[in-house]
């Protein structure tokens, strides 16, 4: 299952680094290992209640736990066969609406469709508008605002390393709101609205510390052509690329691991509770390693398709576009957690690409490509609904014993 979670999710949240140029692919497997892993022990060691309970009604189940378990293992088969599926076509899903519209189907099934809550279910479908359309507003505002205060200007070079510390500024606050803050809550550690405040500032101030280090290493002769100006100023970009892409790669650790180990953990849990459904456990550890395990292997071995297709297909990027389109990407993740609106980091970053690219007019779009991603976002939660209903009968039939 997370085998085809890094081939799909982790492979789209890199796909603009690397389809940019501006991360080489040793840089995006030392990005992906580190904060894909530390991301997934620091933030992920709890069950979601909405995979748990938000769904369906389990207390409908308590009489029957070898049913719920059947449901979580069908709901991970579901997942790995569609996210499986959808990597050999190139095609980012989320893996969120994949395990969600498992268990939708699980539940209508054995449960009936009162057994479901219908509002969240309602809710989720909502994100498929908010998340690559907030994305991607913040995108092509972003994209347009580089455009004009760098790259339009006679000395681009000049102004990017003026300009540079403020977005390495915040592209710090965007990496501590969507990981470090939330790592350290899911730790238990209580934290307030300052204490968040005094944190994001700080870690907004140490990135900018260190970026500006790396940034004053890139010099340019003075007899310089407008084109080489270009081109060192898009390896400034290239900079401020490899700390959004490990902020997103943990973001990623942090929410997405937690979501695919989610059904296992679950089924762990009511083993060691005797049967028992109620309750929220902690995630054992060893379901998060293999989790992130899997996930850094799926990008390894089979990530190249849907990172052609995020990073190369849907318009041309460079450093600064793919820049413009992670950073805003990260920034919607933010702003979703503080209201509460449910979004997917795949489609996310999609949408902030497709925003880069109206940026630069809508002929800069493949609208091929961006319609058959529509497509299988659309497909994503009844594909995992059947896939899921088919896996129950299966698995129902193959254990009758145990009733």
């Amino acid at each position: 299952m997370t085998w085809g979670v890094g081939a799909n999710d982790l492979a789209n949240v890199m796909s603009t680094s690397i389809g940019s140029k501006a991360i080489s692919i040793r840089q995006a497997i030392i990005i992906a290992v580190i904060f894909e892993f530390t991301g997934a022990f620091l933030g992920g060691i709890q069950v979601s209640d909405t995979i748990r309970h938000g769904i369906i009604n389990t207390d409908m189940l308590n009489q029957a736990p070898q049913l719920f378990i059947y449901g979580m293992l069908a709901a991970l088969l579901a997942g790995m066969t569609w996210m499986s599926l959808a990597s050999i076509f190139g095609l980012p899903v989320s893996i969120t609406h994949t395990i969600i519209g498992a268990i939708v189907g699980f539940g209508a099934i054995v449960l009936g469709f009162g057994a479901l809550q219908w509002h969240q279910v309602k809710v989720i479908a909502i994100s498929w508008v908010t998340s690559p359309g907030i994305a991607g507003v913040f995108a092509y505002l972003l994209f347009i605002s580089v455009q004009r205060t760098i790259l339009s200007k006679t000395n681009p070079f000049y102004f990017a390393k003026r300009y540079a510390p403020i977005y390495l500024f915040l592209i710090g606050v965007a990496m501590s709101l969507a990981s470090v803050t939330r790592g350290l809550e899911h730790m238990g550690v209580p934290l307030t609205v300052i204490d968040k405040i005094i944190i994001s500032v700080g870690l907004g101030l140490f990135i900018t510390l260190i970026g500006s280090l790396m940034i004053r290493k890139i010099q340019i002769k003075p007899d310089a052509t407008r084109q080489q100006h270009f081109a060192t100023t898009e390896k400034i970009f290239g900079v401020l690329m490899l700390f959004t892409a490990a902020s997103m790669v943990f973001a990623h650790g942090s929410n997405d691991v937690a979501i695919a180990v989610g059904p296992i953990a679950a089924v762990v849990s009511v083993v060691q509770a005797g049967g028992s459904l109620a309750g929220t456990q902690q995630i054992p550890y060893w379901t998060v390693f293999l989790g992130a395990l899997g996930v850094v292997i799926g990008l390894l071995t089979y990530g190249r398709n849907v990172i052609s297709t995020v990073g190369n297909n849907i318009t041309m990027l460079t450093p600064s576009r793919a820049f413009a389109a992670t950073l805003s990407a990260a920034f919607t993740v933010v702003l979703a957690t503080g209201t509460g609106i449910p979004v997917s980091a795949t489609q996310t970053l999609v949408g902030a690409v497709l925003g880069v690219g109206l940026a630069r007019g809508i002929g800069a779009l493949n609208l091929t490509i961006i319609r058959n991603i529509f497509m299988s976002w659309i497909l994503t939660i009844p594909a995992g609904a059947l896939f899921a209903v088919g896996y129950f009968y299966v698995l129902k039939t193959a254990f009758h014993w145990y009733h």
